[in-house]
């Protein structure tokens, strides 16, 4: 595909500024765990950590990729706000975030903001 790419098509495949940060997530449940604690762990999760710091949760109840609410980029800053309030729950045995990642190409590196 081309490269010199007008800002109207680089905005409709969300490439060079328009390049959309996310990340991916994994969660771990401890064993033997009601659906219905899960149930309540997820909406906590989704009001609390996701909904209250803009940003999306596109997933299952074991693996989901987190972006923004709108269009754009998660910062890191929110990423740690996630990672801050999964720490210490005891409904997981453990989680794990990825690095920050192209949410459209994920094979792709994320381009710096100048």
């Amino acid at each position: 595909m081309a490269t010199n790419r007008s800002r109207r098509l680089r905005k409709k495949l969300c490439v060079d500024e328009f390049q959309e940060v996310g990340f991916e997530l994994t969660l771990h449940y401890q064993e033997d765990l009601a659906d219905e604690v899960i149930e309540a762990f997820l909406d906590q999760f989704e009001e609390q950590a996701i909904e209250a710091n803009g940003l999306g949760y596109i997933g299952g109840d074991d693996y989901g990729l987190v972006c923004l609410g709108k269009r754009g980029s998660v910062t890191e800053e929110q990423r740690t706000l996630v990672d801050s309030w999964l720490k210490g729950r005891k409904e997981l045995t453990e989680y794990t975030l990825s690095p920050l990642m192209d949410v459209w190409y994920p094979e792709k590196s994320i381009t710096p903001v100048a």
